[in-house]
């Protein structure tokens, strides 16, 4: 299973960026998803999660309260993707963000975490 991500870049603070997290490989059912991420010299930490919802129901989501009211996290399953809108961004939102899923390859795989490559976001003030 492999995560690419990509979106991030350089952006002013106030500005958005919209990152996109896609899962390819031998996928029986994506579980759920989400996106951490580094700042520098810190620990990697949670930012959004979404787990798989269902055909009628959108997977329920979790975020860290420093991006609440920022940040939406979203999925298609369809496309066995992750999405993060990240809006109102903020000089301290400067991190390498890094995409996260819990993969089942059969029925019977209750799931591996696999990580995807981080993808640097830096905004400046």
């Amino acid at each position: 299973v492999q995560l690419q991500a990509s979106g991030g870049g350089l952006v002013q603070a106030g500005g958005s960026l919209r990152l996109s997290c896609v899962a390819s490989g031998s996928i029986f059912r994506l579980n759920a998803m989400g996106w951490y991420r580094q700042p520098p010299g810190n620990q990697r930490e949670l930012v959004a999660s979404i787990d798989s919802g269902s055909m009628l129901i959108s997977g329920s989501t979790k975020y860290a309260d420093s991006v609440k009211g920022r940040f939406t996290i979203t999925r298609d399953n369809a496309k066995n993707t992750v999405y993060l809108q990240m809006n109102s961004l903020k000089p301290e939102d400067t991190a390498v963000y890094y995409c996260n899923a819990d993969v089942s390859g059969s029925p019977y795989d209750y799931g591996t975490h696999y990580w995807g490559k981080g993808t640097q976001v830096t905004v400046s003030s």
